[in-house]
């Protein structure tokens, strides 16, 4: 009896890690007792399934009660309360073993694909009863129990089971199920208690609440199969690629405020889509986030899409409505990083279990955010298991990497001694190299047609070659140094353009050494940098026409595309999250006009294999006219594979019309004008050729052919070759 009372005290005080050598059923010397922890309970009597009286248990101490059963089989708990409130339940500790040999061995190994469908919460039914199976990794804490309205939030009542040498703790709960909201209450190795959110959750309270919502089981009836059997030829190096970036919840807001549902966004956005030409559509951050004002680059919830929005399923209605529609979707999928925030993965289990623990190395000074340890294998899996969740059970198209260039250098953004090197003594993360190469080998065999893009800034070699030639393996990479000088070209005054002329070509020099998207993204009309319309200079006559020209540069330019919402509507101010966009300016012809120039280019994009079938190919391009410093013209082609006809662009950045200006063309013959950005059905002036051109067949700037082409200032003209 003492011991039992000992361990009374240790249940009352929540200090008891190993629950299921008290409670429950045992022999006890050949006789069946039952055990249960009920504080506050009036009495507590066992019943047969039949509801047969098997025997009622003593109050031992402080809430524990004992006492032999007239049966060696299943019983139910019979709890009276105070008030007269009588609960009937199966025992939790009467149950198995909730995780199987091969998942802890897995999991153990980091090689759990399937970590959503096995771990954190799963509906289910033990020995013919309906609940759900809990687990969660801590392997330093003293104690972790499941909480919730279902026990008061009590962390005494349902302690788990540890599974020694794997760090996993488990539990089966009956008599609960989808829909139960949850958390993990875990008692740390440094002496604290906190409830943490299920870091495997599929489905979460919505901000500000912070709980766990156990999900239904995964399952979806797709419709999209059609686009799945052609995804692969859709999102391959010569395939037009036009990405739309959104932030789902300021793209549109319904009348009297708030924020679009999957539904609303899906009966709104796709048709948008569809008449813009964009091929995809690429989502900021959705995984649930606690603060609103990150944009969703700080999760926690890496398997939940975010409740501000609807549910797993209804987000899943929001990715199949886009297949039908032949729009395919990518996320940004953030691995680098994650918030402090108390109920979050930070020192989960008293020690730095997911993050690192040296801040040297642990801890994100440009974002005050902590860093995975993705040399650790649970933890490199649990990332890889998110990453593939979303592939797989979303039918997510492609993944955008946030934030790569911060994971493959230790000093990134760190001063002297403010970093550690690798074991070779070098600045390159090692471990965060073979991450990355194990996901892209990972999503291609288990993901067929999926893609991954690289946010990454620097000069790394090989972002998008393959692992076996020893690149990092994604499929495509932004093009930063493009954005960026491309950016500062054009916001220079027309009159200082010359003398920064190799600005503008000097893309060309590396622009096949990858496979390169071209983004104009949220990062570039944030933080006061203004809206792209804002940062061309000059009134409001050159401002539209600098912006009309730069989005035909971008289109016409090798690389797939990726523009930021608001971008082809000239948003006139920039990015504000809790807002909408300013589609009241399209009732302005120069609004209107750019959202009419997008639409065409998408066209042109898709219908010209030249624009866009050999991207990654110098084939591709050639340079007509690139050095002429003193007229700020510059001019290209464009090619497509064996038999697809080429394309000239011109591209005039001075305000001054270019007349009788020689261009050398490929053939001699008929050239029409496939787009001029200063057309007046895109707001412009109408000046520049409009009409079709005469090659004559005199060689120009070593091509066979030349024509006279009148420029249009601060714009540019699409040429095409009539067959004869």
């Amino acid at each position: 009896m003492t011991d039992l009372v000992e361990a009374a005290a240790l249940l009352e005080r929540g200090a008891l890690n190993d629950p299921f050598a008290i409670l429950g059923p045992h022999d006890d010397g050949g006789q069946m007792v039952v055990r249960t922890f009920q504080p506050g309970a009036e009495a507590v009597t066992v019943v047969s399934e039949d509801g047969g009286d098997l025997g009622e248990l003593d109050h031992v101490a402080g809430g524990l009660f004992a006492g032999p059963i007239a049966t060696d089989g299943a019983y139910r708990l019979r709890i009276r309360w105070p008030g007269g409130v009588v609960q009937e339940t199966e025992d939790a500790y009467s149950f198995g073993a909730v995780l199987g040999d091969l998942d802890i061995h897995l999991f153990n190994e980091g090689r759990h694909w399937d970590l959503p469908r096995v771990f954190g919460a799963q509906p289910r039914a033990m020995d013919g009863v309906d609940g759900v199976a809990f687990s969660v990794w801590a392997p330093n804490a003293r104690r972790v129990s499941v909480v919730g309205d279902f026990n008061g939030w009590d962390g005494r009542r349902l302690p788990m089971r540890l599974r020694h040498g794997a760090g996993l703790w488990e539990l089966f709960v009956p008599r609960i199920g989808a829909g139960t909201v949850y958390k993990f209450e875990v008692a740390g190795a440094d002496g604290s208690v906190v409830q943490k959110a299920d870091p495997i959750a599929r489905q979460a309270e919505q901000p500000p609440r912070t709980g766990s919502i156990v999900a239904a089981a995964p399952g979806f009836d797709w419709n999209d199969a059609d686009w799945m059997a052609s995804r692969a030829a859709r999102q391959r190096p010569d395939a037009a690629i036009s990405v739309y970036e959104i932030h789902a919840g300021s793209w549109r807001r319904p009348d009297g405020g708030g924020t679009l549902d999957w539904a609303g966004l899906a009966a709104r956005l796709i048709p948008y889509l569809t008449d813009m030409g964009f091929t995809h559509v690429e989502l900021m951050p959705i995984m649930e986030h606690p603060f609103g004002g990150s944009w969703g680059y700080q999760p926690l919830g890496q398997f939940a899409p975010s409740s501000r929005y609807g549910s797993p399923a209804d987000f899943a209605g929001f990715v199949d409505a886009c297949h039908r529609a032949g729009i395919g979707v990518i996320l940004d999928w953030v691995p680098a990083h994650f918030p402090t925030d108390a109920h979050g993965l930070a020192r989960f289990d008293g020690t730095p279990l997911y993050e690192h623990g040296d801040p040297r190395e642990g801890f994100h000074q440009d974002w005050n955010t902590l860093i995975y340890n993705l040399g650790r294998r649970e933890v490199s899996g649990f990332m890889l298991a998110s990453a593939l969740w979303w592939l797989e059970a979303f039918h997510i198209d492609g993944l955008r990497v946030d934030a790569v260039a911060s994971m493959l250098y230790r000093d990134y953004s760190r001063k002297a001694g403010e970093w550690v090197p690798n074991i070779d003594g070098g600045r390159e993360n090692l471990e965060n190299v073979a991450f990355l190469r194990q996901l892209n080998v990972v999503v291609a065999e288990r993901c067929p047609g999926a893609i991954t893009v690289a946010e990454e800034s620097t000069s790394w070699p090989g972002v998008s070659a393959s692992v076996g030639e020893g690149g990092l393996g994604f499929s495509y990479k932004w093009n930063m140094g493009w954005m960026h000088d491309s950016l500062q070209y054009f916001e220079r005054e027309p009159a200082h353009r010359g003398w920064h002329h190799d600005e503008l070509s000097f893309s060309l020099i590396y622009a096949f050494s990858e496979r390169f998207v071209l983004p104009i993204s949220h990062d570039e009309v944030v933080h006061g940098k203004g809206s792209l319309l804002d940062k061309m200079p000059g009134d409001r006559w050159r401002k539209f026409a600098t912006l009309r020209a730069y989005l035909a540069f971008m289109w016409t330019h090798p690389g797939k595309k990726l523009l930021f919402m608001g971008c082809e509507i000239a948003q006139p101010a920039e990015w504000n999250h809790d807002g909408e966009l300013a589609w009241g300016v399209l009732d302005q012809p120069e609004h209107a006009g750019v959202q009419s120039l997008v639409r065409t280019l998408n066209g042109l994009y898709r219908t010209e294999p030249a624009l866009h079938a050999l991207d990654a190919d110098p084939a591709g391009f050639r340079w007509i006219i690139g050095d002429d410093h003193a007229n700020s013209v510059f001019v290209w082609s464009r090619h497509g594979n064996d038999g697809a006809a080429p394309l000239v662009i011109a591209l005039n950045m001075t305000a001054e019309p270019r007349r009788d200006y020689r261009v050398g063309l490929p053939a001699a013959g008929r050239w029409s004008v496939a787009l001029n950005s200063d057309a007046a059905d895109f707001g412009g002036s109408g000046a520049g050729d409009m009409d079709d051109i005469i090659a004559e067949p005199t060689p120009s700037h070593g091509l066979p052919s030349g024509a006279a082409l009148s420029l249009p200032p601060l714009g540019c003209l699409v040429l095409r070759h009539q067959e004869s």
